[in-house]
Formats: structure tokens, sequence, C-alpha cells
């Protein structure tokens, strides 16, 4: 099996591709390792200075702390990744361990969401990150950055010329994007 590894725009976070399926529940993102039974999430965060795991369809990115370089941790993972997959295993996360469920939205929250996973999500995706829809309060969108994007340098640039700008285009009520 051949892992690749992507560049992202956050220098403290790196895309991992297997060329198998990741997730099959969507988007996760795992901080802490006494968060997850699941053993390549478990073995990659117990990595001195890795930070979290992100998962999605078909790629898992990795946070790493400043301290310390790609070079030290990357080829690690990559083993993990390959030990993981060899040992007969399809996916990395199949079901969900009864994640949020879905609050009652008013019409313009579902319009707001429909735009964060319509035209949003898969172009943060490419990144290695994921954009999640919060709360819609007195003009203001709050949405939670993870993956790649949590950290990123350029995040609050992507948030305000992308993502504020897109929303506030197609949905007047809405004046600004915050992150948490």
């Amino acid at each position: 099996m051949f892992v690749q590894t992507q560049n992202t725009p956050n220098p403290n976070s790196l895309k991992f591709v297997p060329g198998k399926k990741v997730s099959k529940i969507g988007p996760v993102e795992v901080l802490d390792l006494k968060d997850t039974n699941n053993e390549l999430i478990r073995n990659i965060l117990s990595i001195n200075g890795i930070l979290s795991v992100f998962l999605y369809e078909d790629f898992l990115s990795v946070n790493k702390k400043n301290n310390i370089e790609w070079s030290e941790a990357k080829h690690i993972i990559i083993s993990y990744i390959n030990d993981y997959y060899s040992k007969g295993n399809d996916c990395v996360i199949q079901d969900k361990d009864s994640q949020n469920v879905s609050e009652n939205l008013s019409e313009l929250e579902k319009k707001i969401v429909n735009l964060l996973e319509t035209k949003i999500r898969p172009a943060v995706s490419r990144d290695g990150g994921d954009i999640v829809f919060q709360k819609f309060s007195e003009g203001v969108v709050t949405v939670k950055l993870k993956g790649s994007c949590s950290g990123c340098p350029s995040s609050t640039l992507t948030l305000k010329k992308g993502v504020e700008n897109l929303l506030c285009h197609y949905i007047p009520e809405v004046k600004e994007v915050i992150s948490i």
C-alpha cells in the first residue's frame, strides 16, 4: 500500500491519503486518545508532539506542535496507517458513537448549513480540514474549523475573504462569520 502525503496551508498539519476509505460517517476530529478506542488513531495521537487527527472520507490530516518537525513523525504515521490496513481493516471509522444529534434549525440556518456543506466544505477538505456550523445569532454565523484549518495561519483570511463573502452574498441576513 502506498500512503501519499500532501502539504496543507497549515505548516503544522499534514494530509495522509491511504487510497482507501477512511471515514464512513463523515468528518471526525479526535483531539485526545482517551476519546477513542480506535487503534490507528490512538497510535498516531501517542506520538510525541501530535495534537489531533482529523478523518474525512478518503484522508486523515494530522496536526502537530510547532516544536517537532514532520521528518520526526511522518514515517511513523505512514507505518501505522500501512499496518492498520494490512490487518484487513477496510476503513478507520465506520459507526457513529451517538455523536451530536442534529438540532432543530430555522430555515435560515438550514440555508447557511447547505451553503457551508455544498460550496465551502469541499474546498476546505481539499486542504485537509473541515468547517462546521455552530450557530447563527444577530447576523453572525459562528463556525468551528477542524483538521488542518484549526490553527492555520491563513484560516482568518479564508474565513473573512472566502466564507464570509460567500455567505453574505447568498444570504443578506449574514453580516459576519467568526470561528470558535
